[in-house]
This record gives structure tokens, C-alpha cells and sequence, in this order.
């Protein structure tokens, strides 16, 4: 490769690096979108898929998924729906099951988990995982694809928590901060495809973090965005109806 091809391909790079940097910005001017989720844990040979949809108003930074937990095995909340509302500063669960009355919800901060929350509600906020690109640090463009009828780009690269904290927006820099100091590693691979207008269709980031286990867990979050515009209505749950007494640990 000669030095003008050199040159040519790092100016491409930096221009895909500040693509995806934006692509959170290019969700704000969107507005909405629907979601689908699949969050995929590995841990001791167990592997676990949770399944999840639903919409996002990305200017009001608000959502709402359907989180489908799986089948343990166990008969311990097998198949159990999860109904979650999504915000930079907490995340809201109802049916969460653990001694939770029946129609009430859980609140939670995501600034208090070590994840801040990109894995604890079993799917990644959308808007999270789009913040979270701010801190790319490698990336390689693997060409033009379609992705439910939609041309995109597709990058595969990394990510740095720590950065992408740094240069969030100021109402998810304190989970992203959290999230820094909970994972094993700073670094996060992933891949993404934008469509021609700078918004992000689907990302998927590969996070490890250690879980209270000698080998740690590995978590490969995904999620798709589609049907940009369409109405996304969604209501905090009113104080009296969030539950205030203690959650019982489990594992669902």
C-alpha cells in the first residue's frame, strides 16, 4: 500500500469512527423507533438467551420493552414476561416475580449497578448502546449489507466504556461511569450497521464482567431498531404503584 493509500484509509476510518460517535445524535433527530432485543449470557458451559420488544423516544429518552425470561428448567419463572420502562436513570420492572406483588413495579438506579444497567434488565437500553459507541476506538468497515430491506453500513470494531462515559450525554454519563467500574474490561467489541441517514439499525456488543464467578460471564447484547417514527407512548408508573419492600434474590 503506498503512503497515498495509507493516508486515504486512515481519513475513511476516522470518518466511520465519527459516524458511529454520532449515531446517537442521529437517533435523537429520528425520534422513535421500535426494538428488539436478544441478550445472550455464557457462564460455566450455561448458556441463556433473553428475548425482548418494544419502542424507544429517544428525545424524551424514555422506553418500554417486553423482556421474555427463559426456560431454566427449574419451573422457577419459566417463560415469565418481564415489562420494563427504560430511562437514563432508572429502570422500572413489573411481574418481576421475587416477592413483588402482583401489579406493582420495581424501581431501580442505574447509576447503583455495576452495569449500569447495558445488562442487568436482560437487554441494553437502546439509547445506552448507542451512547456507548461514543468511545470507539478501533473499527473496520466490513462493507454494505441489507438488514430488513434496509441498506447499511456494517463496522465491526471496539469501544471504550471509560471514553464513551467521558463523552456521553450528561443524562447517561453517570450509568456509562458505573458501568466503567463493573466490567472486567474496559474494552467492548462489537458491530454495527447505519443506515444512510446516520442511524444506528442494529448493534451488537460483547461485554464480560465477573459476576461473582471465577470465570466471570460473558454477555452478547443485540439490538435492532426499525420503524423509525412510530408512536412510542409510555408513563412512569405512579408512586404508589412502585413497591417499596424488599426483592428476594433470584436468579429469573
Amino acid at each position: 500500500m503506498s503512503g497515498g493509500q495509507r493516508q486515504r484509509a486512515s481519513i475513511a476510518r476516522a470518518l466511520d469512527a465519527a459516524a458511529l460517535r454520532a449515531s446517537a445524535d442521529a437517533l435523537v433527530r429520528a425520534g422513535t423507533s421500535r426494538v428488539r432485543t436478544e441478550l445472550e449470557t455464557v457462564s460455566g458451559g450455561t448458556r441463556v438467551a433473553i428475548r425482548g420488544t418494544g419502542g424507544h423516544d429517544y428525545r424524551q429518552r424514555i422506553g418500554q420493552l417486553n423482556v421474555r425470561l427463559p426456560d431454566t428448567g427449574d419451573g422457577s419463572g419459566a417463560h415469565r414476561t418481564i415489562t420494563e420502562i427504560l430511562t437514563p436513570s432508572a429502570l422500572y420492572m413489573k411481574n418481576r416475580g421475587a416477592g413483588v406483588p402482583a401489579g406493582k413495579w420495581v424501581r431501580v438506579d442505574t447509576a447503583s449497578l455495576a452495569d449500569g444497567n447495558l445488562v442487568t434488565g436482560g437487554a441494553t437500553d437502546p439509547m445506552a448502546a448507542a451512547e456507548l459507541l461514543r468511545g470507539v476506538r478501533e473499527v473496520t468497515y466490513e462493507g454494505r449489507e441489507r438488514l430488513d430491506g434496509v441498506p447499511v453500513r456494517h463496522f465491526s470494531g471496539t469501544t471504550d466504556i471509560g471514553s464513551a462515559a467521558r463523552a456521553a450525554s450528561a443524562a447517561f454519563r453517570p450509568a456509562l461511569t458505573a458501568a466503567e467500574k463493573g466490567f472486567t474490561t474496559d474494552v467492548v467489541a462489537f458491530d454495527a450497521y447505519l443506515d444512510d441517514a446516520g442511524r444506528l439499525r442494529k448493534v451488537r456488543q460483547r461485554f464480560r464482567f465477573a459476576n461473582g464467578t471465577t470465570g466471570g460471564t460473558s454477555v452478547t447484547s443485540t439490538t435492532t431498531l426499525y420503524g423509525f417514527g412510530a408512536p412510542v407512548p409510555v408513563r412512569l408508573p405512579d408512586r404508589d404503584d412502585i413497591y417499596t419492600g424488599k426483592v428476594a434474590a433470584t436468579g429469573g
